[in-house]
C-alpha cells in the first residue's frame, strides 16, 4: 500500500490567501483602471473591471462638450475605482472621476510648461464662471474673460476654447484659468505683425469701434488706433459723436506709431487742406468780420470765422464798460457777432479778436458831447475813501475827488453829506480816453472865493489890513463863524478877537444874520487861509482917531476923541449913502 502525502490547507492558510487576494484588490481602490462595456441598460453602462466584479456608470458621464460620446458594448474605457464592492456586490466606479484624474495629470504638466489648455465655459458663479477642462473644473474670474469688459458672455458658453492656467492647488482641488491672457498674447503677436506693416503718413481705411469724450478708437484690421477729437476736423468738435458713429468706415492718416507700446495716433483733418495757410493775409489786423460764438469760457469766448478757423475774444476785449463780468453775460453760444481782428499768429494758430472795438467808444463819445468845462448830472454810484463815483451818460463813470467837493470844507467831512443814489451836478475837469477816466468837480460849479477880483477890478481888496463886512452864520462857545459879504469866504473869529475890551469878548453878543465889520489879519491864496478880527479893527480905529483928533499929551479925553472919530465916520458913511442914492 502506497501512502501519498497530500497537503490540506488549514483555516489559517485560507485566511492568509484570502487576505492576500483582497489586499491586492484593495490597493486598486482610488486608482484609474481599465474596464470593458458588457451591456447598456437604459441610461447606464455595465462595465466589467475584472476582479470578478462589475460596475455601473451613468451614460451622461460619457456625454458633454469635448467628450467621446456614449460607449458601445465591447468598448474599453477607463474608470475610477472608488470601492471594489458595495452592498449589492458591485464595484463603485466613475467615468467623471477617471477623466478628472487624467485631466489633473495633464493639466499639471501643461501648467509647468506654461502651455494653453482647452476647456468649455459651462456655468456662471459669483465673481466669474466655471470651466470644464475635460473633467477637471476650473474657475474663470470675470476680469479674465476678455481684454475689455463684456456684458453678454452667452456666445462664449459651451464652446471649446483655449485657456491659460494661472494657479493650481491639487490638495484643495482649485484651478484658476484666464481667457484674457490667451487673447492678449494672440493680440500682441497679431498687433506686432500688423504694426510692422504700417508706416507713419500712410492713409488707410478703418472702422470706428468705440467713441469716448476725448476721441474714437478705429479698427485698422486687427489693431486699434486712436483718433483724437482735435484731429477729427480743423473746426472745433465738442464731442466725437457729432461727426462719427460706431461702425462707420473712415479714411484716416497715420500720424504716429509707437512700436514699443503698439499705440497708433490717427488723424482725419490731415487729409484736408490746412485752413491756417495764409491766414494773416486773409484776416489782416483791423479787419471787421462776422462770426459765430462756438464756446464760452471764464477768460473769453471763441468765435468761428470759417470752418476750421476760430479766434478768441478775451474778456477784456468784450465790453468798454462791463468789467469783471463773465463772458456768458455778454454773449451766448451760437450767437452771431461782429468782431475786429486784433492780432494774428499763424505759428501758434491763434487769432485775437475784439468785440468792443466794433462798438462806439463811450469815452470818445462822452468827450465829444461833454468837453472839459461843461456841466453834467448823474447818480452817486459809489463812495470810497478818495471820492465819489458818478454814473454818467453812455454807461460810464466819473470820479469826484475829495479835494473837488468843496472850496472851504475838508473833503473827508463833506463826503458824508452825500448818499448812494443821490443825483448831483458836477463840472467836467478832464477826460482821459486812453485810461478811460473822467475827472469831475462839484466845487467848481461855484467860483473860487480865493480867486476874488482885486479892488482895482471892482472887487474887494482882500489883503492883510483891509476892512470887510461880515455876516454871522454861526455862534459857538469859542467864537463865531462869519461869511465875508460879497464872497463865499468863511472865517472863524475866536473869542479873544471879538472885541478890544475883555468884557465884550462874549460870542452871545452876536446873532446869526447880524452884520459886523472886521479887519483881515491873514489872507493867503496859496494856503487858502483867511482870518478876520473885530478887535484888530477897533484897535486900528483907536489909533487912527488919536492921530486925527488928538494926541496922547493934549489932555483930550479918549472917549471924546473916539466920539469925534465915530461921528466923523458916520458923517462920511451918510454922505456916501446919499451920493449912491443920487446916482441911482
Amino acid at each position: 500500500m502506497t501512502s501519498t502525502n497530500t497537503y490540506a490547507p488549514s483555516r489559517e492558510d485560507f485566511a492568509a490567501l484570502l487576505d492576500e487576494s483582497y489586499g491586492e484588490n484593495e490597493a486598486l481602490e482610488g486608482a484609474v483602471i481599465k474596464g470593458k462595456v458588457v451591456a447598456i441598460e437604459k441610461d447606464v453602462a455595465v462595465i466589467d473591471v475584472g476582479l470578478k466584479t462589475e460596475g455601473r456608470v451613468a451614460l451622461k458621464e460619457f456625454q458633454g462638450p469635448g467628450r467621446e460620446g456614449a460607449p458601445k458594448v465591447g468598448d474599453e474605457v477607463e474608470v475610477y475605482l472608488e470601492r471594489i464592492e458595495n452592498a449589492l456586490g458591485e464595484a463603485v466606479i466613475s467615468r467623471d472621476k477617471a477623466r478628472r484624474e487624467e485631466s489633473w495629470v495633464r493639466l499639471e504638466r501643461a501648467f509647468e510648461k506654461q502651455e494653453k489648455v482647452e476647456g468649455v465655459i459651462f456655468n456662471q458663479v459669483k465673481g466669474g464662471f466655471t470651466v470644464d477642462l475635460d473633467g477637471a473644473v476650473a474657475f474663470l474670474p470675470r476680469s479674465q474673460v476678455d481684454i475689455r469688459p463684456i456684458r453678454d458672455v452667452t456666445p462664449l458658453m459651451h464652446v471649446p476654447q483655449p485657456f491659460q492656467i494661472l494657479k493650481m492647488d491639487r490638495r484643495r482641488g482649485n484651478i484658476v484659468v484666464s481667457r484674457r491672457t490667451v487673447l492678449e498674447e494672440s493680440r500682441a503677436e497679431q498687433r506686432h505683425e500688423i504694426v510692422a506693416n504700417l508706416e507713419e503718413g500712410q492713409v488707410i481705411d478703418g472702422v470706428v469701434k468705440n467713441i469716448t469724450d476725448y476721441g474714437a478708437f478705429v479698427d485698422l484690421g486687427g489693431i486699434d488706433g486712436l483718433l483724437h477729437v482735435t484731429d477729427i476736423a480743423w473746426r472745433r468738435v465738442n464731442h466725437p459723436s457729432e461727426v462719427l458713429t460706431i461702425g462707420q468706415t473712415v479714411k484716416v492718416k497715420i500720424i504716429k506709431i509707437n512700436h514699443e507700446t503698439h499705440r497708433i495716433s490717427l488723424g482725419m483733418k490731415q487729409l484736408l487742406d490746412d485752413p491756417w495757410q495764409g491766414i494773416d493775409a486773409k484776416y489782416p489786423v483791423g479787419a471787421r468780420i462776422h462770426g459765430r460764438v462756438t464756446n464760452i469760457t471764464d477768460y473769453g469766448a471763441f468765435v468761428e470765422l470759417e470752418p476750421g478757423i476760430e479766434g478768441l475774444i478775451h474778456v477784456s476785449e468784450m465790453s468798454w464798460t462791463k468789467k469783471n463780468v463773465h463772458p456768458g453775460k455778454i454773449v451766448a453760444t451760437s450767437q452771431e457777432v461782429d468782431v475786429q481782428v486784433l492780432e494774428v499768429d499763424p505759428v501758434k494758430r491763434r487769432i485775437s479778436l475784439g468785440l468792443k472795438q466794433t462798438l462806439t467808444n463811450p469815452w470818445e463819445d462822452f468827450a465829444e458831447k461833454h468837453p472839459v468845462g461843461s456841466e453834467v448830472e448823474g447818480e452817486v454810484k459809489n463812495k470810497t475813501e478818495f471820492g465819489l463815483f458818478i454814473g454818467l451818460e453812455g454807461d460810464v463813470d466819473g470820479m469826484v475827488h475829495l479835494s473837488d467837493l468843496d472850496w472851504n470844507k475838508p473833503g473827508e467831512q463833506v463826503i458824508d453829506e452825500y448818499k448812494k443814489g443821490d443825483i448831483v451836478r458836477a463840472k467836467v475837469l478832464d477826460v482821459d480816453q486812453e485810461k478811460e477816466r473822467i475827472s469831475l468837480g462839484i466845487k467848481q460849479l461855484a467860483s473860487d472865493p480865493f480867486a476874488a477880483p482885486a479892488a482895482e477890478e471892482g472887487g474887494a481888496d482882500f489883503k492883510k489890513g483891509a476892512i470887510v463886512t461880515c455876516e454871522v452864520i454861526d455862534v459857538k462857545e469859542g467864537g463865531i463863524d462869519v461869511k465875508i459879504a460879497g464872497t463865499d469866504l468863511v472865517a472863524f473869529i475866536k473869542r479873544s478877537e471879538l472885541a478890544r475890551d475883555r468884557a465884550d469878548q462874549r460870542p452871545d453878543r452876536f446873532a446869526v444874520g447880524e452884520k459886523v465889520d472886521a479887519r483881515i489879519t491873514q489872507f493867503d491864496r496859496r494856503a487858502r487861509k483867511v482870518a478876520v478880527s473885530i478887535k484888530a479893527l477897533e484897535v486900528a480905529e483907536e489909533k487912527e482917531a488919536i492921530a486925527q483928533f488928538g494926541s496922547a499929551d493934549s489932555g483930550a479925553v479918549l472917549g471924546d476923541i473916539l466920539g469925534a472919530a465915530l461921528k466923523a465916520r458916520d458923517s462920511e458913511a451918510k454922505k456916501a449913502t446919499k451920493k449912491k442914492k443920487d446916482e441911482e
